[in-house]
């Protein structure tokens, strides 16, 4: 029975010094209030208007002025930098593109992956192989009857066209031929 009246003592007391407080120092004074608000700091005024036209006789370095292209596709709207579909072009689902696609690109060949998962504003894809801008190619996506290709961070890299029930065809940015077949 002493035993029990000795194992019960050691319990309470084990207990009882779980309840004790054993921090010392500056951690007990600590405020519990939060950091102090940051100061505000002035902000330039922002501006806005026209550029000047280029100084120079030289234009061949700007890019050509967007072309109104709604008219063309019977009051669709065309993505920036899109060119309208060909008149041949078959419709396009993303369903359809999923796999695995040969690729014919400035007399080279190489494997291009496309997935339905999605990354950034289009859908995960990439090539081996490659030689040139497809290198880079990242994602992929549908506009309308347009595949267009994309790098990784999502800057078209080319845009095709179904021209056949299993084949695309279009060009890379820089004016290469690409197509597409299985």
């Amino acid at each position: 029975m002493r035993a029990y009246h000795v194992a019960a003592g050691l319990v309470a007391v084990l207990a009882l010094s779980g309840c004790q407080r054993t921090s010392v120092g500056a951690f007990d004074q600590r405020d519990m209030g939060g950091p102090a608000p940051l100061q505000a700091q002035p902000v330039p005024s922002v501006s806005g208007g026209a550029l000047p036209p280029p100084t120079s006789g030289d234009t061949s370095q700007f890019p050509a002025a967007p072309v109104n292209q709604t008219a063309a596709l019977g009051g669709a709207q065309v993505p920036p930098g899109a060119s309208a579909a060909p008149a041949a072009s078959l419709d396009v689902t993303k369903e359809s593109m999923v796999g695995n696609w040969r690729v014919a690109n400035g007399g080279s060949s190489c494997d291009m992956f496309l997935t339905l998962t999605n990354l950034g504003s289009g859908s995960r894809g990439g090539t081996r192989g490659c030689a040139g801008e497809l290198t880079q190619m990242g994602s992929w996506e549908v506009a309308g009857k347009q595949v267009v290709l994309k790098d990784r961070s999502g800057n078209a890299l080319a845009r095709l066209y179904k021209t056949a029930d299993s084949r695309y065809d279009g060009q890379t940015n820089g004016g290469q031929p690409v197509s597409l077949s299985r």
